[in-house]
């Protein structure tokens, strides 16, 4: 059973469960529970700014190591956008489906070797400090390849995973969100984030 805690930026249940997956399979004796307090402005230009932002106000609010995950969506035909944008492509609500909609009308013309893209993650964490230790402050980021699209297929996952192609894939290549929870955690962008992540959690004291 976990006897220690870390707690997770997000009121998204779905990414609660996820980092749950993925921390538990090297920590399994680490909790990652939900963030409960007020969202700061996330008001960084890079995926690294925005989760430093995140996870610093999660730390302080409740005393605890605390991660957030900045992620997003690069296309390259797009110069890399939506990426920091990817949660309020289609406007100021995160409205999922409205995002991707937005995303494969606007490659709606563009052929597929051309419709490269790439998921990424970015995972701070942060450690308050304690007993005359002083905090502490990592960040780490995950890339996983691949393309759009051009329709949305699988009901797993959430966000872009309907419209993203991960590569490395036999055929026929499937979207992120026909893969089962299992093969996602284990080839993910935050799979790859947590590689670097791993020693970091390592030092967590139970």
């Amino acid at each position: 059973m976990p006897s220690g805690r870390v707690v997770l930026a997000t009121h998204n249940a779905h990414k609660v469960e996820e980092f749950g997956a993925i921390v538990g399979a090297t920590r399994p004796d680490l909790e990652v529970v939900g963030y409960d307090g007020p969202e700061p402005v996330e008001d960084g230009v890079t995926f690294a700014e925005n989760a430093l932002i995140k996870a610093r106000a999660a730390a302080a609010h409740t005393g605890l190591p605390a991660m957030a995950d900045d992620s997003g969506i690069r296309v390259d035909v797009l110069g890399g956008s939506p990426g920091v944008f990817s949660a309020y492509w289609a406007g100021h609500k995160k409205d999922g489906v409205a995002n991707y909609e937005l995303l494969l009308d606007q490659l709606a013309d563009i052929a597929d070797p051309h419709r490269t893209a790439q998921f990424v993650s970015t995972i701070a964490l942060v450690i308050p400090a304690e007993d005359g230790r002083p905090a502490e402050e990592h960040v780490v980021e995950g890339i996983w390849p691949g393309r759009v699209a051009t329709a949305p297929v699988g009901d797993n996952g959430f966000g872009y995973d309907p419209v993203f192609i991960p590569d490395e894939q036999g055929e026929p290549a499937r979207t992120a969100a026909e893969l089962s929870p299992e093969e996602k955690n284990a080839q993910s962008h935050r799979a790859r984030a947590f590689v670097a992540l791993g020693p970091l959690l390592a030092g967590l004291r139970a």
